[in-house]
């Protein structure tokens, strides 16, 4: 089963998806937030290319485990997404992701200030690697 993972921002959608065996995650890129409908058309593309049948959604907890109103937005917007899409959606806690993406990049010997889209695209693989080594 192939497995997606958004990494929700305003104006980027950081992109990742498995290998066919559900083992490994790799950065696919982003996809701009908006316009909208543009978005979603992207979106529904990339499933049916993939083969995409669920997406892993990163859903932003204070340290402590809380939701926060970062949190309530993305919990919106997952909503907007059940309502155009036909596969399941499941909200994934993303705590420090967006850094381990710096820091691999960084290590890689990427500036990562002039990389945000790519930062995006490997937070979301950070993600989806994490949902795949906990999933039995």
């Amino acid at each position: 089963m192939r497995i997606m993972a958004l990494d929700y921002g305003t104006r980027r959608v950081g992109v990742a998806v498995s290998d066919e065996l559900g083992m490994l995650a790799r950065p696919l890129g982003y996809l701009p937030a908006e316009p909208r409908e543009r978005f979603l058309e992207e979106l529904r593309r990339l499933v049916r290319e993939q083969g995409v049948e669920r997406i892993i959604v990163g859903v932003p907890r204070n340290m402590d485990g809380t939701y926060g109103p970062a949190a309530e937005k993305v919990r919106a917007w997952m909503e907007e997404l059940r309502q155009a899409l036909d596969v399941p959606l499941v909200p994934w806690d993303e705590r420090l992701t967006t850094v381990q993406a710096q820091r691999l990049l960084h290590e890689a010997g990427r500036n990562t200030r002039k990389q945000r889209a790519r930062i995006d695209s490997s937070a979301a693989a950070v993600l989806l690697q994490s949902y795949l080594d906990r999933a039995p």
